[in-house]
């Protein structure tokens, strides 16, 4: 539709209460708008390599486990998405969080990214987060940070 102001709206997700948040917020705009709505978890190979590093686990289990984490948080917002009557396409990957959510945003044509403000890592910066601040700076579109 011609008349659509979003088309296709991705939801970083890290099963945080703020991205839980965004993601409510993002279904909201989504049926709104008729939007296609894709949800992503990034499983962080910074944290996969510290963890494996303090860990009895091999990598690999760590990896699993870490990936398995992912499914559950996609799964839940996959549920939320229901309830709101909207359909999601999860996927998941691994890397540098924002390098991946900016370069699936780009991939999926996505315009609009909506995300939490302070993610599982804390609030390492009083007002953002340090992943959401990234996004913000290297997305080619608008994200939108959602505070509840």
């Amino acid at each position: 539709m011609a008349d659509q102001v979003f088309q296709h709206i991705l939801i970083p997700t890290d099963g945080s209460q703020s991205s839980v948040e965004a993601s409510q917020l993002a279904f909201r705009i989504a049926k709104l708008s008729r939007a296609q709505v894709t949800a992503l978890y990034v499983v962080d190979s910074a944290v996969l390599d510290e963890i494996a590093r303090f860990s009895t686990q091999q990598r690999a289990e760590v990896r699993q486990e870490l990936f398995e984490n992912g499914r559950q948080y996609l799964a839940y917002v996959e549920r939320l998405a229901q309830q709101a009557n909207v359909a999601v396409q999860p996927e998941i990957c691994e890397g540098v969080p924002y390098e991946e959510i900016v370069a699936l945003a780009a991939s999926i044509g996505a315009d609009l990214i909506v995300m939490g403000h302070v993610g599982q890592r804390g609030p390492r910066r009083i007002l953002i987060g340090s992943v959401t601040e990234r996004v913000i700076e290297f997305a080619h579109c608008p994200v939108l940070v959602g505070k509840m």
